[in-house]
């Protein structure tokens, strides 16, 4: 086999090999709604150590009812406080938009959500999020979110 041909041969490998190992977008779409999902159920379940695993190190998010961002410390804090006071007893998301590029995911979706605080009746609320998200080796975590109720 002349040099050529073995060039030839190790291009159409690695083009192959490299196919076969792709990533499909649309996977990587559904692992990133899957992972907002689960960070909705976790919170729905009062289950703040894994809403808390979910974030990276350097996660900032923006709520709109917070007066600024707020690091992963201050995001928990509060989200506990929260759930000392109620909690969400229903929720649903509608995804309107997600992309991807390398290991940074935006996801724009809206949300509706039954809220039962301790002391009184359930209230009703729509409203809006932004997410980023980053892939590690443990899988999609938030870096950053933006969002809250409509007005």
């Amino acid at each position: 086999m002349n040099v050529s041909t073995r060039f030839a041969l190790v291009l159409l490998g690695t083009a192959l090999f490299s196919a076969a190992n792709a990533q499909d977008p649309r996977d990587d779409e559904a692992d990133v709604l899957l992972t907002i999902e689960r960070e909705w159920e976790a919170s729905l379940k009062g289950d703040q150590d894994n809403v808390d695993k979910m974030l990276t190190s350097d996660f900032m998010g923006w709520g709109k009812d917070s007066p600024a961002p707020r690091s992963k410390t201050s995001t928990s804090k509060w989200s506990r406080f929260a759930q000392q006071m109620g909690r969400v007893v229903r929720y649903e998301i509608y995804p309107l938009a997600i992309t991807i590029s390398g290991d940074v995911a935006v996801a724009h979706y809206l949300y509706s959500t039954a809220y039962k605080p301790k002391n009184g009746d359930i209230e009703m609320s729509n409203g809006r999020y932004t997410d980023v998200l980053i892939r590690t080796e443990d899988g999609w975590k938030f870096i950053a979110w933006h969002g809250g109720d409509d007005d």
